[in-house]
């Protein structure tokens, strides 16, 4: 396969060169070169029954994609979960740092300055929903390895938790439940937090349309390492037992070549389903754009009117032949996803990871990145939430909020440095933006400082001459702002207008609830691994005892392992 070349000698570890040198003795004293056995035939929906052992590594080519384990020993196959089990923390296992790793692709982003309400009042954003970032973090902190700066996304984080929001009634017949909260921001005293809480609604999995499901599954050699192919084969094995009859499934692979391993069945027919999953083999280089263009033929064979039609990718990113240009992909997927079809992404492992091209595909396929980097994970994001992972309440969904100048000074949004829309994009019904599946929740946070209050920008010169505007004072001293929100119903071409208003009145930072105190607590830990320069000297330690204070019941156990990881962070001595 297709590889970067190997960093320079005195760069690797003594570990990792004693490992490499014994491969090569392997190889020049091996009888024959070692071989991979040939990859099955699939014809129509026939599916050869899954082997009963895993055939033995091919180290030579696990070397070639940068993954050796610690004793170069074939990897054994991984039990599957019992799907009775229940979301929990996954036990940390420290693993070194000459670990199946040779680096993150990330998209860079300006994090939001601060502006001053008299001169921009109107903040404009696309709603984000995936949750990539949190899980993909957590496995590289795990591993005692850096985090780059870029695959932080605050936003990512907030949204990756649970918080108890109102649900929308049902006989207002609306998708959303709109609420927001003010209280004392705890790295500033002079500040204010604002939280935007967004809560979709829930429909039953039996209430949901039938489905039309690709699954295209990446299994070029990166993906032979256990944190990725394995763990995508137990997370789809789960996903499977959620299917119904009416729903039907197809599987694509992608390596140097492409192929159809499973035409579309319907979803009862699980045995046939899981043989096809338990027979993905790795080997070979990616060819994503031939797998991906082949998935959607699939999906538009099998279309669904009315129904959901849907793309699972599952990779690591790495895609090393045909088209691999990040942009001309997004095209394949846009024009896709105009015809109906939208495309989420699975993502694996961290040799040679493409964060970058995994959250820009989701975006644009109308659907959600997430990172598997445990099994519990995989049965979260495939188990857990398995509606929201496939039905949308709501697309395009934009997000608007108007300070009161009366009231508010100055304001930055903390996250979605890489959704911000141009005040006219709001009411712009071309403007792609992001959906929201059913029951998902999506969090805002601006930091506010008060008029009167001083600011991080010099008192301007000549603002006490200008005439005062139209909308100076708007709303009275209690109103904080406006916010507003565009949305579009799955299938609908013109979008519809939720309105709330965001009071004013505020909490003192020891009074707020569990949810605030620790989406505060989340935010903090962000910015700490992003560097932000707004933290006033709040560090780890602040971000520890907060997010302990709001643990509250913790019914998942998801708050206690945020705790260890922000320890981790802490002893590895990520910036502050």
């Amino acid at each position: 396969m297709t590889h970067q070349p190997p960093a320079p000698a005195r760069a690797l570890p003594q570990r990792l060169l004693a490992t490499l040198l014994a491969l090569a003795v392997t190889a020049c004293s091996s009888s024959g070169p070692a071989t991979r056995p040939a990859e099955p035939q699939a014809t129509g929906s026939a599916v050869p029954p899954a082997p009963t052992a895993a055939p033995a590594a091919d180290k030579r080519s696990r070397a070639e994609a940068g993954v050796l384990s610690r004793e170069a020993q074939p990897t054994p196959p991984v039990a599957a979960a019992p799907l009775s089990t229940p979301y929990l923390p996954h036990p940390v296992q420290d693993v070194g740092r000459d670990s199946a790793y040779l680096g993150v692709t990330t998209r860079g982003a300006t994090p939001h300055p601060v502006k001053r309400v008299a001169v921009e009042p109107v903040s404009t954003f696309s709603i984000d929903v995936d949750t990539g970032s949190y899980s993909s973090v957590r496995s590289l902190l795990r591993r005692g390895l850096a985090v780059p700066r870029d695959a932080v996304r605050v936003e990512e984080m907030l949204n990756y938790f649970s918080y108890d929001y109102p649900r929308p009634d049902a006989r207002s017949g609306l998708p959303f439940a709109v609420h927001s909260e003010l209280a004392t921001t705890p790295w500033n005293p002079r500040t204010r937090l604002l939280k935007i809480g967004i809560q979709a609604a829930d429909p039953a999995k039996e209430t949901l349309p039938p489905a039309n499901l690709v699954f295209l599954v990446d299994v070029s050699g990166s993906m032979n390492i256990p944190q990725s192919l394995p763990l995508v084969k137990q997370g789809l094995l789960a996903f499977v037992d959620q299917l119904r009859a009416r729903d039907r499934v197809s599987i694509v692979t992608y390596s140097g070549s492409t192929r159809v391993l499973l035409e579309s069945v319907p979803g009862d027919r699980k045995e046939e389903i899981r043989r096809a999953i338990e027979s993905l083999r790795a080997g070979g280089s990616t060819a994503g754009a031939s797998g991906l263009r082949l998935a959607y033929e699939q999906a538009r064979n099998g279309y669904i009117e009315g129904g959901i039609n849907r793309i699972l990718l599952a990779t690591d990113g790495d895609f090393n032949v045909g088209v691999t240009n990040i942009d001309q992909l997004k095209e394949i997927v846009a024009a896709e996803r105009r015809s109906g079809i939208g495309l989420s992404t699975l993502g694996v492992g961290h040799a040679s990871y493409n964060d970058a091209l995994m959250e820009q595909i989701a975006d644009v396929g109308d659907g959600k990145y997430s990172f598997l980097d445990t099994v519990a994970e995989a049965r979260k994001v495939l188990v857990d939430e398995f509606t929201s992972t496939l039905a949308t309440v709501a697309s395009d969904v934009k997000l608007q909020v108007e300070f009161n100048p009366a009231v508010v000074k100055e304001y930055r949004l903390i996250g979605y440095d890489n959704r911000q829309l141009a005040r006219e994009d709001f009411n712009n019904d071309r403007v792609d933006a992001g959906d929201v599946g059913a029951g998902h929740r999506v969090t805002a946070l601006y930091e506010i400082t008060l008029a009167g209050e001083r600011g991080l920008h010099d008192e301007e010169r000549y603002a006490a001459n200008r005439p005062a505007g139209p909308v100076a004072g708007a709303g009275g001293a209690d109103e904080l702002g406006f916010l507003k929100l565009r949305y579009k119903r799955p299938g609908e071409t013109e979008s519809r207008l939720m309105e709330h208003v965001l009071a004013r009145r505020a909490r003192a930072f020891d009074r707020v609830d569990s949810d605030f105190g620790f989406a505060m607590a989340v935010a903090g830990f962000g910015q700490l691994l992003q560097g932000s320069p707004h933290l006033q000297g709040y560090g780890w330690p602040d971000v520890l005892q907060l997010a302990e204070r709001h643990r509250g019941r913790d019914r998942d156990g998801q708050r206690s392992e945020f705790i260890e990881l922000a320890r981790r962070a802490a002893r590895q001595g990520h910036s502050e």
